[in-house]
């Protein structure tokens, strides 16, 4: 399909928020044993039931490796469209396609993956094949695409509101390993043009030890224009307690591309989760992938959730707090079904439920 080398912007094309109408979503097949224990086995079953979980409102294609294609097809249910893709992991909402919308047509935004700061930084060498995959995508799904072969993003580092505004980290989009010789004002102007945007809010930080250096869809989640949950702590012994105030401050003082001052609910997070010693050994020691070590802290947070068409599939840990962001969210999304899947395999991993997401959206918007 066309690569085009027009700005989408100056073309009339923006990137619709989350809680607009999708035409389906994407994920991608967990296997890579250096970051899923027990050859990924007990991700794939996690992976599955969040599969399950959005085919009830809307079409999931879970995209494959050759080599596990058959296992995949046998554990996923009959609604989840699986389709051959290879793979370095499994992150779909950072490597995949950043769909965009005008009245009549979807496109496709292809930005540069470096698996989250490149040889500064990274997670893992090399990442070429997950630097594919938004072609791959767009080339499925007969799609024209932007190609950015000059600047880095991840899908989960910009939540936009669909009216021209985007929140971001400064931790994340300002980190070394990813645009180091590009100015704040110029990774604006790019972000502007590329997803139509007219105001662009800055947190300085994500969820404490995140390991993509903060990505903003751990801490905060537009639900609709105007309307965002935050996530939250009361506990001033916790380090994530500072990054909360911060992120509140900047958010109940900042006003929107359309003028609103922003409606923020707080989501309360769970309790510290450690990895445990079993789950540490059970994954493979490979030297350049980050190790995951006993007793490290897990980004945990029930921000990181997925919003389909009616229906908000959410991470549970099996911790009091799960039934309270239910609880939240069905107030938040009173027309949507709150759907809970226990997502700690996927936190072990280094994200959750909305990172090994990517919706589609649709053109005839409802």
């Amino acid at each position: 399909m066309k690569k085009l080398e027009t700005i989408p912007q100056t073309d009339g094309f923006r990137m619709p928020g989350e809680f607009e109408q999708h035409d389906g979503c994407w994920m991608i097949w967990p296997e890579r044993p250096d970051n899923w224990r027990l050859g990924g086995k007990p991700a794939q079953i996690a992976f599955a039931e969040v599969a399950k979980a959005i085919s009830e409102f809307e079409l999931v294609t879970m995209c494959v490796s050759s080599e596990q294609y058959a296992n995949a097809k046998n554990m996923l249910s009959d609604t989840v469209r699986v389709v051959e893709m290879t793979n370095d992991d499994s992150w779909m909402r950072d490597v995949g396609a950043t769909f965009i919308i005008n009245d009549k047509e979807v496109r496709g935004v292809d930005w540069v993956f470096n698996a989250w700061g490149g040889l500064v930084d990274g997670l893992y060498f090399p990442w070429d094949k997950d630097d594919q995959i938004a072609d791959k995508m767009c080339e499925i799904e007969k799609l024209s695409r932007y190609r950015l072969d000059d600047f880095v993003l991840e899908g989960g580092s910009i939540h936009v509101d669909g009216e021209g505004t985007l929140v971001v980290t400064e931790e994340c989009l300002l980190s070394k390993g990813r645009n180091p010789d590009l100015s704040k004002e110029e990774i604006e102007n790019r972000l502007k043009e590329y997803l139509d945007l007219e105001k662009i809010i800055w947190i300085p930080r994500g969820i404490y030890n995140d390991e993509t250096n903060g990505h903003v869809d751990n801490i905060m989640h537009y639900v609709a224009p105007g309307k965002i949950v935050l996530a939250w702590t009361d506990d001033e012994s916790d380090p994530q307690y500072e990054i909360c105030q911060e992120a509140y401050e900047v958010l109940s003082k900042s006003t929107d591309a359309k003028g609103r001052k922003i409606e923020i609910t707080k989501l309360t997070l769970p309790a510290n989760i450690l990895i445990t010693k079993e789950e540490s050994e059970g994954v493979d020691a490979i030297e350049g992938t980050l190790p995951r070590e006993e007793g490290d802290r897990l980004a945990a947070s029930y921000a990181n959730f997925y919003i389909a068409n009616g229906g908000v599939i959410v991470p549970a840990f099996d911790d009091p707090n799960d039934k309270k962001a239910v609880e939240t969210l069905q107030q938040v999304f009173p027309n949507h079904k709150i759907v809970s899947v226990y997502a700690r395999e996927i936190l072990l991993g280094g994200g959750n439920v909305h990172c090994i997401t990517q919706q589609q959206p649709s053109v005839s918007q409802k």
